[in-house]
């Protein structure tokens, strides 16, 4: 974080204390996400503390250029975050700095009371939208019927359900109208909360009312509203999980980060999970990996023809998807499918919002994009990203 950190064999005056407050400053940062909503928090906090630090070595460490050095890279780092000069500081005392309602702090903790040290945490992402389309935790992507209401998530710590209704009469295609979350009580750091959302009904609160689970001052789960009734954040801090839910045209989005270790508790019993193991075969719009291709004037598959009565043609569809996402991965393709079935021009704000969600929630940047593999065969079942679109894309790739 800043050049001027020193934890090495520093030329320090042996009563100079730069190099522990430096190394307590790193040690309140490194489990850090700046992914995460709290990130800028605790950041300043720890900023703070080391301020502080350094202005009780001020004297002893007068004349140490390190020390000088450190003292403006924080003024600096403060002036970027925004921090105030005043306020909260992170404690330096591993002990006191035990957060049982921070996940990310859980591993540093194992680690101080003579655990084995351990990898930061992986995070795993699962996103729903359009026709729909499902990102699974493995980075499949889907293509699904899923009429009615289905499970995504339901380990031990959270259950996620959402419900699907047809898009086109007599057409197979379907979109999310309504969305249940339950976040299960946790080891005093929330009570049990279950958030609804349904179409032009998308609530800053949970059922009961409130915005927060748990202690107010922890702020261990929370929802924050971004857009009235169009979009809003939930961040539950002692899971180390954040979801965004929006609404576009008349259906309902959701991008979810978590855990891998929390995504992987679960019974037997709790297998049928979408964002987990996928959509059943009988539920997938493609069949047996495939989508058979379009043949202009004959009848796809998902019951829409190849330019259906909605206007749209496989060009108008494509300029249409162009104007919001420049790059042709798999959630251009998705946007130009979902106008060709639907005509519904909300679909394509859905799926360029999709790929924004990823890029904010996604741990790897190099896996934000899905391509579409080349050759004639299509994309199979053991592809490392299946693309249940394959065919579709690959004839679409053959008219751009």
């Amino acid at each position: 974080l800043l050049s001027v950190l020193c934890l090495g064999d520093c030329q320090l005056h042996t009563s100079c204390g730069i190099q522990k407050c430096t190394t307590d400053f790193v040690s309140l940062t490194s489990h850090l996400n700046a992914a995460l909503e709290d990130f800028d928090l605790e950041f300043c906090k720890a900023l703070r503390a080391y301020s502080v630090c350094t202005y009780r070595n001020s004297k002893v460490c007068r004349g140490n250029l390190v020390y000088h050095s450190a003292v403006l890279g924080i003024g600096d780092l403060m002036t970027q975050r925004n921090c105030t000069k005043d306020g909260p500081t992170s404690s330096t005392n591993p002990e006191m700095t035990h957060d049982p309602c921070n996940y990310g702090g859980h591993t540093e903790v194992r680690e101080h009371q003579g655990g084995e040290k351990t990898p930061p945490p992986t995070y795993l992402f699962c996103g729903l939208f359009g026709d729909p389309h499902l990102r699974t935790f493995k980075d499949h992507f889907q293509t699904c019927k899923v009429e009615g209401a289905w499970p995504l998530i339901d380990n031990n710590y959270l259950s996620v359900q959402v419900t699907n209704v047809p898009v086109v009469p007599g057409s197979s295609a379907t979109a999310t109208n309504k969305i249940t979350i339950i976040f299960k009580s946790y080891q005093g750091c929330t009570d049990q909360k279950v958030y609804q959302a349904v179409t032009d009904d998308l609530p800053a609160a949970f059922v009961d009312g409130t915005t927060s689970g748990g202690d107010g001052n922890t702020r261990s789960l929370h929802i924050v509203e971004k857009v009235s009734g169009r979009y809003i954040e939930m961040h539950a801090r002692y899971i180390g999980t954040t979801v965004y839910i929006r609404q576009l045209g008349h259906y309902l989005t959701l991008a979810i980060r978590m855990p891998q270790e929390l995504v992987m508790a679960y019974e037997e019993s709790q297998d049928l999970q979408l964002c987990v193991n996928g959509c059943p075969s009988s539920e997938r719009i493609d069949q047996s990996g495939h989508l058979p291709l379009p043949v202009v004037g004959k009848l796809l598959p998902w019951g829409a023809a190849a330019h259906p009565r909605s206007g749209y043609t496989l060009e108008t569809a494509t300029t249409k998807c162009q104007e919001k996402m420049l790059v042709k991965d798999i959630y251009f393709y998705s946007c130009v499918f979902d106008l060709l079935t639907t005509g519904d021009a909300n679909f394509t704000a859905a799926a360029h919002s999709a790929l924004q969600d990823v890029e904010a929630l996604h741990p790897s940047k190099e896996h934000w994009h899905i391509f579409p593999r080349s050759g004639g065969g299509g994309v199979g079942r053991d592809s490392k990203f299946f693309v249940s679109l394959g065919l579709l894309c690959l004839i679409l790739v053959a008219y751009l």
